[in-house]
């Protein structure tokens, strides 16, 4: 009997018992496991993948983070880590996957990506458009002076009733509703940091976590109002760890980028940032300068 070709195979749902297959797959792309971050987008979203015809884990896999609308009735998908098993690679199982998921799991669904240079053309072909970009940056922060003029900004720890508020300022900012996910930072981060307006009503300005992934800590999300409020968020943060940091920002924030960079941190990638079925990214790009992560949208 003949068997079923690569692109036949059935995808199915993957679940948080998945964890390990998928971090198996990261690191057969030569990518880093990053088990945490996975068992984050497993359990605030949904997986799918297609099981290796020889046994052996996964074939290819994709995560799903659906984000409810804001009016209620809109609504926004973000697709990330989007991987095929080296074996299988230029068979079209990545190209299966994605129709499968674009096409038939989330029709008429609003959807968004962050594509590298070598997936970009594959998501052109299935109707993504180009709406921006991001530039990853690595590397050991130095830590500014006393004097800098951003220290004036009000930061500190979040604590359990300042969640509503954040809650408020993300849903306002990111233009959807992510209530599932941001709730789960916390647990899932090492730092959340919040940024207070100087007239002590506790109007929040900003908010950002650093979450442990491998031998890096990440800088996302980072909600702020302005540049000032952004880098005493990231200082505040920086402060509470000895490891390298990694954070991916809108480029149209070039004065946080370029500070960046003055302290330390390296460009190291750019991706573009991508939709289909929605002309732009919701909400107010000024105040949103880096993802979660950029699997998440």
């Amino acid at each position: 009997m003949t068997p079923p070709h690569i692109t036949d195979l059935p995808i199915r749902a993957l679940t948080v018992d998945d964890l390990h297959r998928c971090a198996d797959l990261s690191e057969d792309r030569g990518w880093l496991r990053e088990d945490h971050k996975w068992g984050l987008l497993l359990a605030a979203g949904n997986g799918y993948g297609v099981d290796a015809p020889d046994g052996r884990g996964l074939a290819a896999a994709c995560v799903v983070t659906r984000y409810g609308g804001i009016p209620a009735g809109s609504g926004l998908a973000a697709i990330g880590m989007v991987l095929v098993a080296d074996r299988y690679a230029r068979q079209g199982l990545g190209r299966a996957l994605m129709t499968h998921v674009c096409n038939d799991a989330l029709k008429g669904v609003p959807l968004t990506l962050h594509a590298t240079p070598h997936g970009r053309p594959l998501y052109e072909e299935l109707g993504f458009k180009t709406t921006g970009r991001a530039e990853m940056l690595v590397g050991s922060f130095r830590k500014e002076a006393a004097s800098d003029p951003h220290g004036a900004v009000r930061v500190r720890r979040a604590v359990a009733e300042d969640l509503p508020r954040i809650l408020h300022l993300d849903a306002e900012v990111f233009g959807a509703d992510r209530t599932h996910m941001v709730t789960r930072l916390p647990a899932f981060s090492d730092q959340l940091m919040v940024a207070e307006d100087s007239s002590g009503d506790g109007t929040l300005t900003g908010y950002a976590a650093a979450w442990p992934n491998m031998h890096t800590h990440v800088i996302g999300p980072l909600i702020a109002r302005d540049t000032a409020t952004a880098t005493a968020l990231v200082t505040a943060l920086a402060g509470g760890t000895d490891r390298p940091l990694r954070t991916d920002v809108d480029v149209r924030h070039e004065e946080l980028l370029a500070w960046l960079k003055e302290r330390g941190l390296e460009s190291v990638a750019f991706n573009a940032v991508m939709t289909r079925d929605i002309p732009d990214l919701p909400g107010d790009w000024t105040r949103r300068w880096a993802p979660l992560t950029v699997a998440a949208g």
